[in-house]
């Protein structure tokens, strides 16, 4: 058996911290719904399917549309699309549940609604132009 040294000891520390910060994350989400975990992703803007539910809005004078996809291609988001005004924002769901986009990629958010319309708030205008995915 390897030596026990400072280095091991933290990195065990580490991994035993952070264990303990994701429970302690997720045991109030869950606690938060009296009615369970599939009433908590509904009232997360998830259906019955376990993935997020189709819009399409108007979200300060932009179209924002979102919905499952099915087939092939570079899809992150769980077989999800999302478009502001026709043009696709590249989404992504996060092991935690959470969302991001090409656009705020490092501000995680609830659902891809979310996502398309954080996106329309950075963006301040701007068209979003399309993304070059390798």
């Amino acid at each position: 058996m390897p030596e026990l040294t400072r280095r091991r000891a933290l990195v065990a520390a580490a991994a035993l911290a952070a264990g303990a910060g994701a429970q302690a994350l997720a045991a109030p989400a869950a606690s938060a719904n009296p009615n369970g975990p599939a009433a908590a992703r509904e009232s997360m803007g998830e259906h019955h399917h376990g993935g997020p539910q189709p819009f399409d809005e108007v979200f300060r004078g932009r179209r924002i549309e979102g919905r499952p996809v099915t087939g092939g291609g570079h899809h992150h988001g769980g077989g999800y699309a999302v478009f502001v005004d026709g043009a696709e924002l590249h989404v992504m769901s996060n092991a935690d549940g959470s969302w991001i986009s090409v656009v705020s990629h490092y501000d995680p958010v609830p659902t891809p609604r979310d996502a398309a319309r954080a996106a329309v708030l950075e963006l301040q205008g701007a068209p979003l132009v399309p993304f070059a995915a390798n």
